[in-house]
């Protein structure tokens, strides 16, 4: 059966091209050109080829020398910051928040990151912002020591509108099978060593919005607390753990495979207590003293500015502790010495109990995040400026 082909468009017209769609596929071929030297500031000896394969690669043939090496890995955004961003028009710093969200969650078991991707999906590309976003993004590996090894850029017209992007990324690493930190090294008398946070890192940004926005805050605003405007505090980017962790493991190392840091907890999504509770094992408990640190100030503008409740609040954002190290009590000085020599505030949070006869004095926490492990009490009340 014959078929009638589609008719030719008329001369006064012009027929649908991907560009036409939404879809500029020169200006992200742009875009990685003027991140090409953002990425290749992050390579490593190990990594082999340049940017724009298929792949990336990496060498790891010392891998031979690992008794039993155990891949690590972690993916992760970095919420509704990025909406902050781009009412800011600020893009070069949410890329930090991005390595952190990742490569820290993989430093939490004690493995040395091997790489990280990134993914950006927009409604339009704008070279020169998906540039900015990705050197962030390189920046910060290269802060880590982790070469950015690849990513992509996906245009979604239609789906995002034109100035709106989210970021994402994965990160590999390896640790040795007997040097993987975790709740079942943890023991009673075990010392919790808090790192300060650099504010509110990436997670609970729903909350701020809508405490900001119930206020009728700008982010132009310049608060006295911060010394700086509301919208550059906000942005702050995420604390960087990896080095500073890895540091402590390695300098504490006594060739045994059971070191003094036992156990690493990144405080994320949930708050303190909640992220704690899952690197403790069943039958421990962790005490936290609230009275132990000073509460930012920008937790408490937010506190007070949305009549936020503290238990609300402690169960949502990280109130100035960004890592916890489970150490042996003997380690705890050396930890927090580490831990100051790379600039990061440190200090004695608290310490792991048997539960059996612990009478708890606070808001017990277990359960969390889906795991079965210990608790955490969470007591006394917070200090703020």
């Amino acid at each position: 059966m014959s078929q009638t082909p589609n008719p030719a468009p008329a001369a006064d017209e012009q027929g649908i091209t991907y560009a036409s769609a939404g879809v500029d596929t020169a200006a992200g071929d742009r875009a990685v050109e003027l991140m090409k030297a953002s990425l290749a500031a992050t390579m490593t000896p190990a990594v082999v080829g340049g940017v724009g394969g298929f792949a990336g690669l990496v060498d790891v043939s010392e891998l031979r020398e690992y008794r039993r090496p155990l891949l690590a890995t972690s993916t992760d955004g970095v919420g509704t910051k990025v909406a902050i961003a781009q009412a800011l028009d600020i893009h070069d710093t949410i890329g930090q928040d991005l390595v952190g969200m990742v490569v820290d969650d993989i430093v939490v078991v004690g493995a040395t990151p091997l790489l990280m991707t990134d993914y950006i999906a927009c409604g339009h590309v704008v070279p020169e912002r998906i540039a900015n976003i990705v050197r962030g993004v390189a920046d910060a590996c290269a802060a880590v020591g982790t070469p950015l090894l690849g990513g992509e850029t996906a245009e979604h017209p239609g789906l995002m509108a034109p100035d709106e992007y989210d970021v994402a990324g994965a990160a590999t690493g390896v640790v040795e099978a007997d040097r993987m930190l975790g709740a079942e090294r943890v023991r009673a008398g075990d010392v919790l060593v808090a790192m300060a946070s650099s504010g509110l890192h990436s997670n609970g940004y729903s909350l701020v919005r809508r405490v900001v926005e119930h206020a009728g805050w700008g982010l132009e605003r310049e608060v006295p607390e911060f010394g700086r405007t509301l919208g550059q505090e906000l942005l702050e980017p995420t604390a960087l753990y990896t080095r500073v962790c890895l540091a402590m493991i390695n300098a504490l190392d006594t060739g045994a495979s059971a070191g003094p840091v036992h156990a690493l907890s990144h405080v994320t999504g949930g708050g303190l207590a909640a992220n704690l509770a899952r690197v403790l094992p069943a039958g421990l408990v962790g005490d936290v003293n609230r009275a132990s640190w000073v509460v930012p100030p920008v937790f408490d503008v937010v506190r007070q500015l949305g009549a936020v409740p503290w238990e609300d609040l402690e169960g949502t954002l990280n109130l100035g502790v960004g890592m916890v190290a489970v150490v042996a009590p003997e380690a705890a000085e050396a930890v927090i010495r580490v831990a100051e020599g790379s600039g990061i505030s440190a200090w004695v949070l608290g310490e792991v109990h048997e539960a059996a006869g612990y009478e708890v004095s606070g808001r017990l926490v277990s359960g969390t995040k889906g795991v079965d492990g210990g608790a955490v009490d969470i007591f006394s009340q917070y200090r703020t400026a």
